[in-house]
C-alpha cells in the first residue's frame, strides 16, 4: 500500500487521477453530493410527471411524506454508491462500466424504495416509482458519462495549476515525473528536476523535455518561479545531506514530500506520527485509524448486546436441547488466538460428541485442509450439532466474545494456537486484525476454498478494510445463514 500521508503515491497500479489520496477522497465526497442533487432532481421530475399525467387515479403526496421519501431515497442512493464502489470508478470513460454501475445502483435503490413503501403502508403510485428509477438512471448515466472530462475541465479552467519540482534524477524520480506528467489534466505542472552539479545543465526527456537544475540554485528558483511543492525522490542515504534544502523549504513555507518507496514495507500504509516532540515515520500493515476502529467497536458492542437480548430465549432452548440429546456441557470452550496473538477463551454451542478432541488424532487421515482441521461430514458431530452447524447457530455464543472485546462482528476467523504455530511468516499478519464472527472468505466460497486462499482473502480484507466493507460482508452473510449455507 502506498503512502497516503507523507509521500507522493508512486505505486504503478494507481491511476494518475488518484495522485494524492486526499484529492481522491474529496472527489468521492463531491460525487456523493452530486448523486444527492441528481436523485432529488429525478424524484421531483418523476413526481411532477405523475401528477400531470392524465390518468384516472389522482396522485399527490403530502409535504411530510414527500420529505420522508426524498430523504430515504437520497440516503439509499448515496449508500449504494459507496457500497458498490461506484465513486471509485467515476473517472472511468468506459460506457459499459458506467451503465452497469448506474443500473445496479438504481435497480437496488428502487427495490429498497418499494420495501420502504410496504413497511410504512404508503400506497405509492407504481408509475411514480417507475418514473423515479428511470429518471434517476438516465441522469446518473449522463452525468457520469461526462464526469471524468468535466472534472478535468473544472480543474483546468477554474483551478490554479499546481507547480511541482522533483529532487533526483534516478529511476524513482523518472517514474514520479511520468506520473506527474500524466496528471496534467488535473492541474499538475512538472517544472523540472533538481540534482547535484554533476547532473545539472542537462535535460531529462520524458513525454516532454525538462531542465535539470543544480540543487544549490533552489533559492533563486523559489524567488523567480511559482513552486507549490517539492517532491524528493532520492535514496534514503542522501536525505541527511539534504537537510539544508528541507530547512530552506520550511522557511519559505513550501510543501515538501518524500517518496518512501525505498522502504521494503510493501503492505504498509505510511504516515507521520509524533511521540512527544519526536516525529515518527510509521509503517502500518493493518488498519490504524483510531476513530473508525472506535466506531467499529461501538457497533460490535451495540449489535452484540441487542443480539444477546433477542436470542436469549432461543439460546436457552438450544442449551436444553443439547443437554437432553447428548452427554457433556452445552457450551464448548477452546483457546483461540486473537488480536496480535492474544489468547482468549472461545465459546460455541457444542455440536460434537463430548470426547471430540480425543478422537481428532484418529481421524487425521480424513482431513481435507492444510494447517486447519476440517473433515467433510465429520463423524464426531451429533444430530443436533449437524443442524446447529448448518445454520451457523453454534456460533451464537461468540456474541459474548464480541461483547468482551475478544472478537468483532467481522474479521479473520480466530485460529487455535497449534494452527498459528504452523503459519508461514506472511500468514501471521492476519493476527493484526481482531478476529470476527464472519469474514470475507466465508461469503466467497467458505469450505470450498483451500487454506492458502483463506489466508489471501484475510489479507485482502485487512488491506482494504473499511466500515463499509464490514457492512457488505455482514449483509452477504445473512443469506448463507438463512439458507443453511453455513459451516459444515
Amino acid at each position: 500500500m502506498c503512502s497516503t500521508s507523507t509521500a507522493a503515491c508512486t505505486c504503478p497500479n494507481h491511476g494518475e487521477a488518484h495522485l494524492y489520496s486526499r484529492h481522491h477522497r474529496k472527489a468521492r465526497i463531491l460525487f456523493g453530493v452530486s448523486d444527492v442533487a441528481l436523485t432529488a432532481l429525478a424524484f421531483e421530475a418523476a413526481y411532477l410527471t405523475r401528477v400531470y399525467l392524465p390518468l384516472e387515479k389522482q396522485f399527490e403526496l403530502t409535504v411530510p411524506v414527500k420529505a420522508l421519501l426524498l430523504g430515504f431515497a437520497t440516503l439509499i442512493w448515496v449508500l449504494l454508491g459507496y457500497w458498490l464502489g461506484v465513486y471509485e470508478r467515476l473517472d472511468s470513460s468506459r460506457l459499459r462500466t458506467i451503465v452497469r454501475d448506474a443500473t445496479r445502483q438504481c435497480g437496488i435503490g428502487g427495490i429498497a424504495c418499494v420495501l420502504f413503501e410496504y413497511s410504512l403502508n404508503l400506497d405509492l403510485s407504481r408509475g411514480f416509482l417507475g418514473l423515479f428509477v428511470a429518471y434517476s438512471w438516465l441522469l446518473l448515466l449522463l452525468f457520469r458519462w461526462r464526469a471524468g472530462k468535466l472534472a478535468g475541465i473544472i480543474r483546468r479552467e477554474f483551478a490554479a495549476p499546481h507547480h511541482v519540482i522533483v529532487v533526483g534524477t534516478g529511476d524513482r524520480a523518472l517514474r514520479l515525473g511520468r506520473m506527474l506528467e500524466a496528471s496534467g489534466d488535473y492541474g499538475i505542472r512538472l517544472l523540472g528536476f533538481l540534482a547535484d552539479d554533476t547532473f545539472a545543465g542537462a535535460a531529462l526527456q520524458l513525454s516532454g523535455s525538462y531542465a535539470v537544475y543544480p540543487i544549490d540554485r533552489l533559492p533563486v528558483l523559489l524567488e523567480e518561479n511559482v513552486i507549490d511543492e517539492i517532491l524528493f525522490a532520492v535514496d534514503s542515504a542522501r536525505l541527511a545531506a539534504l537537510e539544508d534544502v528541507f530547512l530552506l523549504c520550511d522557511e519559505e513555507g513550501v510543501r515538501t514530500r518524500v517518496a518512501v518507496d525505498f522502504f521494503p514495507h510493501v503492505n504498509s500504509e505510511v504516515y507521520l506520527d509524533r511521540y512527544g516532540e519526536t516525529p515518527l515515520l510509521t509503517f502500518a500493515a493493518a488498519p490504524h485509524d483510531e476513530i473508525r476502529l472506535v466506531i467499529k467497536r461501538l457497533v460490535d458492542v451495540a449489535a452484540a448486546v441487542l443480539a444477546l437480548i433477542v436470542l436469549a430465549p432461543a439460546m436457552a432452548a438450544i442449551v436444553l436441547l443439547i443437554k437432553t440429546t447428548s452427554r457433556g456441557p452445552a457450551i464448548f470452550r477452546q483457546t483461540r488466538c486473537g488480536l496480535n496473538g492474544r489468547r482468549f477463551t472461545f465459546y460455541k454451542f457444542r455440536s460434537m460428541v463430548q470426547n471430540a478432541e480425543e478422537l481428532k488424532a484418529s481421524l487425521a487421515h480424513l482431513n481435507k485442509k492444510e494447517i486447519v482441521f476440517k473433515i467433510p461430514d465429520d463423524p464426531r458431530m451429533t444430530a443436533v450439532g449437524r443442524w446447529l452447524r448448518k445454520f451457523s447457530i453454534d456460533e451464537w455464543p461468540q456474541l459474548w466474545n464480541v461483547l468482551k472485546g475478544d472478537m468483532s462482528l467481522v474479521g479473520p476467523r480466530p485460529a487455535v494456537p497449534e494452527e498459528v504455530e504452523r503459519y508461514q511468516r506472511w500468514q501471521r499478519r492476519r493476527l493484526r486484525m481482531r478476529p470476527g464472527l464472519t469474514c470475507l472468505w466465508a461469503v466467497e466460497g467458505r469450505d470450498r476454498l483451500d487454506f492458502e486462499t483463506w489466508m489471501k482473502m484475510d489479507m485482502q480484507y485487512i488491506d482494504n478494510w473499511s466500515l463499509l466493507l464490514d457492512g457488505k460482508i455482514l449483509l452477504r452473510t445473512i443469506p448463507y445463514v438463512v439458507l443453511g449455507k453455513g459451516a459444515h
